[in-house]
């Protein structure tokens, strides 16, 4: 195995401690007994680690593009065992949970469409996962959904940032 290929599992995995670490420390403002928030647009708040879940939903259609499906399964799980040695309990806790389901919705719609288009496919399982993660973190971690749609936006820019840049690429290949 080369480390091209170990680069994103590596990558991926560490994306949900780092994203706790700011959720709990980085930010425009901290709540007290709460996340520490980011905005996003439109007036719209998130937890300041919405941006590292962005990039861990795209980072687990690498993983599954360079190694496949099951070596995505095993990344998503090191990823939720990993938050567990850096996060506090109730946050690793939620965030594990959220992480788990959102990643399996991801690659449940990533594996259905990649073969149709992969941009379409990194977008639409991006969105799928976002939406999912941002509903059950923020629920869970903070018995609100209050945060839910500015942490669902953050995470759809990085989707559709990759995307775009996947179809650009793809174009340039053809021409």
């Amino acid at each position: 195995m080369t480390l091209f290929k170990i680069i994103p599992v590596l990558l991926f995995s560490l994306t949900i401690p780092l994203a706790n670490y700011l959720i709990g420390n980085v930010g425009i403002v901290c709540v007290p007994d709460g996340p520490c928030l980011i905005p996003v647009g439109f007036g719209l708040m998130a937890p300041s680690g919405v941006l590292i879940i962005g990039l861990a939903l795209v980072l687990r259609d690498w993983v599954h593009e360079t190694l496949g499906k099951w070596w995505s399964v095993g990344a998503v799980l090191l990823g939720a065992a990993l938050s567990f040695g850096f996060s506090p309990a109730a946050l690793a806790v939620a965030s594990a949970v959220a992480f788990l389901f959102s990643e399996m919705a991801d690659l449940m719609v990533y594996s259905k469409l990649r073969l149709k288009s992969k941009p379409l496919a990194v977008l639409s399982s991006q969105v799928v996962g976002a939406v999912l993660d941002s509903m059950l973190f923020v629920y869970l971690a903070f018995g609100s959904l209050e945060f839910s749609s500015g942490n669902a936006l953050g995470k759809i820019y990085a989707g559709a940032i990759v995307a775009s840049a996947m179809f650009i690429y793809k174009k340039g290949k053809s021409a």
